[in-house]
């Protein structure tokens, strides 16, 4: 069955959840999701109506990570140079030159707030960030932080404003995570810690004091270093053509003749579904302490992997079928081994 993973970097990763978990009550789903991101290297969709905490969430993993953080709020008005930064003219010297004034997104954990509001010169300049790490302002190509990680929000499409991401950008984000509104007992504990924050007496700057001295926040080489531990994790031949199954599940669904599959998927995934699940699942074992990957763990990833990465037919969408429903039929009919 192998070695469990038991090791520092393995318990400063938990405690980063436990920490950024205190400030974001009933969302246990939206923490684990970014920071699987952050171990994989990769970007997070976060989707959700507004006042659900999808900026919180973000905002409260930036501040448990000893690192840069930038938001940018994404409106229809916003310019590239708004994200990328732009050369700025300079007298040095008494000579004219034009010096890079870098933007936001020259940050280890950049926040894209309402990402699906901007127009689509914007959306290209982030893409190329989340694709290549890199950013090209007029003839210079400059190179981002070694940990970079866009955490994006948006609001469904039906709200007013909004505008559907392209497919090319969907599919650079690892995961998508659909934000939904807390539980009742969850919401009365949201009440209660926004009211102990607006408290400003000294008793309540001594408990933070006191638990600043305990939660020490977490630097980027434990990140770099628990992703070194993750691309060791072993995966199993039979685990991964379970990975392959899924995925083809999405290109080839009427091969599952006792499913409505072959009625739901215009478009199925591409091969970026499945180094995402591999990765993805990785993690996942990781953070549970093993050093082996088993299918239940592919299985707990898909839905945040998978549900944005396929295209819906025209029958899924007039049947009221959604990204989640197929995800939950193909994990259904695709069968281990």
């Amino acid at each position: 069955m192998g070695v469990k993973i038991m090791n520092h970097v393995q318990k400063t990763i938990n405690e980063l959840i436990q920490q950024t978990e205190k400030s974001v009550i009933g969302q246990s789903h939206v923490v684990q999701a970014l920071v699987l991101g952050l171990l994989t290297n990769g970007h997070v969709l976060l989707e959700g109506l507004p006042g659900t905490a999808k900026t919180r969430s973000v905002k409260a993993l930036a501040n448990a990570l000893n690192t840069s953080f930038g938001r940018i709020q994404f409106t229809p008005d916003l310019l590239p140079s708004d994200v990328t930064g732009t050369e700025v003219y300079q007298e040095v010297e008494g000579k004219p030159s034009l010096h890079f004034q870098p933007g936001p997104i020259f940050n280890s954990v950049v926040l894209a707030d309402e990402v699906n509001r901007a127009p689509a010169k914007v959306q290209a300049a982030l893409l190329e960030a989340m694709a290549e790490g890199t950013i090209t302002v007029g003839d210079k190509t400059h190179v981002l932080p070694d940990l970079f990680m866009v955490l994006a929000t948006q609001n469904p499409v039906e709200q007013e404003g909004t505008y559907p991401l392209p497919e090319a950008q969907m599919d650079r984000f690892i995961m998508k995570v659909t934000v939904d509104y807390p539980e009742g007992d969850a919401e009365r504990d949201i009440i209660r810690l926004v009211r102990s924050e607006e408290i400003g007496s000294e008793e309540q700057e001594a408990s933070n004091s006191a638990r600043e001295d305990t939660e020490q926040s977490i630097e980027p080489s434990t990140v770099l270093e628990a992703r070194k531990e993750i691309a060791n994790v072993a995966v199993s031949e039979l685990v991964e053509n379970y990975i392959v199954s899924l995925i083809m599940a999405t290109r080839i669904p009427q091969k599952y003749t006792n499913s409505s599959l072959h009625k739901w998927i215009e478009v199925g995934a591409s091969p970026r579904a499945s180094i995402a699940l591999d990765k993805c699942a990785r993690a996942y074992a990781w953070l549970q302490g093993r050093d082996h990957v088993l299918p239940d763990d592919v299985r707990a990833v898909t839905p945040s992997v998978l549900g944005h990465r396929f295209s819906l037919s025209y029958d899924a969408l007039a049947d009221g079928v959604d990204a989640q429903s197929v995800v939950t039929e193909i994990l259904d009919v695709v069968e281990i081994g």
